[in-house]
């Protein structure tokens, strides 16, 4: 894989927003320090925010602060949530990219209202098997966290 460095510059801006019931499922055996280094390849790391729902275990949620992950825990589906948190992060802050660790297509329409507005959008899938072609064809680019 080309450094995504080579496609950035170091003063690019990133916010990470990742959805964690679809990106840490054991299937994908994916590492949350993979994704937040996708995401610290593409520029300056403003935020990094991991949604998961009420099941979460404390273990994951230290685990995940631990490795500098704002985490948001919520009743229920976190979709609603990381949909609504993105859309007004990218909308309101000063950042020049949006990167969205996810399979679910429930995050297309932040990808695009991101782009619209002059954000330029990732998305960031949880290996091979987890990569949604949706997500994939709105954004920018897509990268795939590998095992």
């Amino acid at each position: 894989m080309q450094s995504l460095r080579s496609l950035f510059d170091g003063k690019t801006t990133v916010a990470l927003f990742v959805d964690g019931p679809n990106v840490l499922r054991e299937e994908f055996d994916v590492d949350l320090d993979d994704v937040r280094s996708v995401a610290e390849d593409l520029g300056q790391l403003s935020v990094a925010r991991l949604y998961l729902d009420e099941h979460a275990t404390p273990g994951l949620i230290q685990a995940a602060e631990a490795r500098g992950f704002e985490v948001t825990i919520t009743s229920g589906d976190v979709d609603v949530k990381l949909a609504v948190d993105a859309t007004e992060f990218a909308l309101t802050d000063d950042i020049d990219v949006l990167a969205v660790a996810s399979r679910d297509t429930d995050f297309k329409p932040v990808l695009e209202k991101a782009a619209r507005n002059g954000v330029r959008t990732v998305a960031v899938a949880p290996g091979e098997y987890g990569r949604s072609d949706a997500l994939r064809n709105a954004a920018h680019d897509a990268f795939v966290v590998e095992e």
